[in-house]
């Protein structure tokens, strides 16, 4: 498994390698979301038991469900004000809103029913909310010691 962006074949700008070592920095936030929370999980079954894993397997697949569309939704927004720049008032569609609101809907809805539905403890399905936390300090921990874009000069 590669973790950087890597060198390109062909020149690109300073945008361009902006861009992808972002894009390469999200993709890994999401492989390692999935890794911590299956690490997590592991460990919370063999330490406590079944019903502990399955709760922190549960907070690890909705954080990393709820990055995802994190991502979309703001991906959509900035696309949309780079693609609406000169107009008077900007067009967002009501898809972008009902992911946004959707994500806060779900994680409760989600948490409610597997807390009363399937009686897991809650701790444990807090602890696997924090995978993407976990991940996302990896990630910039990961950076520190690789090359990224250089800092902008302000004028």
């Amino acid at each position: 498994m590669r973790f950087s962006a890597g060198p390109s074949l062909k020149p690109r700008n300073k945008m361009q390698n902006d861009d992808a070592f972002y894009a390469a920095s999200e993709r890994r936030i999401e492989y390692l979301t999935i890794a911590i929370g299956a690490l997590a999980t592991t460990a919370a079954t063999i330490l406590w038991n079944w019903r502990a894993g399955a709760a922190v397997a549960s907070g690890a697949a909705l954080s990393w469900l709820n990055y995802r569309w994190l991502k979309q939704g703001v991906s959509t927004l900035a696309r949309l004000s780079t693609a609406q720049a000169g107009t008077e008032k900007a067009r967002v569609p009501p898809s972008v809103y009902l992911k946004f609101l959707g994500r806060y809907a779900l994680l409760i809805v989600a948490a409610y029913a597997i807390l009363r539905g399937f009686k897991l403890p809650a701790a444990s399905l807090l602890a696997g909310f924090f995978a993407v936390i976990a991940a996302v300090l990896v990630e910039l921990i990961g950076q520190l010691f690789r090359s990224g874009p250089e800092p902008r000069e302000h004028v």
